[in-house]
């Protein structure tokens, strides 16, 4: 399974899920070592089928850092905390996730959309 690691220490990731809250953007930066890229990005794409799939998923897209860079990074909207929380602990999506290999670091955090175009919406 893929270490995950905390993109702001002072909120982890778990501490997120409390918040009761939508829609919201899952933003999940990988750590891939160089001979691990096809292989982790075969792997994402069988659990976005399943997450595509899921109550409350709304879209997602993969980026790759430029300039030969190890960095993935995944970015999944969804309408609230508690329908990722539930896909997330689907027993199946559990089983994928265990199959990740355990050198692939995972920074995930959760965003809610605070400004349209530069202009604040609060």
């Amino acid at each position: 399974m893929a270490k995950l690691e905390n993109l702001d220490p002072t909120t982890p990731l778990f501490a997120q899920f409390k918040e009761k809250t939508g829609p919201i953007v899952l933003a999940n930066t990988f750590i891939v070592p160089k001979d691990r890229s096809e292989s982790f990005l075969a792997h994402w794409k069988k659990q976005a089928e399943f997450m595509k799939a899921q109550p409350g998923f709304v879209s997602l897209q993969m980026h790759q850092g430029t300039a030969g860079s190890r960095q993935f990074m995944n970015v999944a909207i969804w309408e609230s905390t508690e329908a990722l929380a539930k896909a997330l602990g689907n027993p199946q999506f559990q089983a994928m996730s265990a199959q990740v290999p355990d050198d692939i670091v995972s920074y995930a955090h959760i965003f809610e959309k605070i400004a349209v175009e530069g202009l604040c919406e609060a």
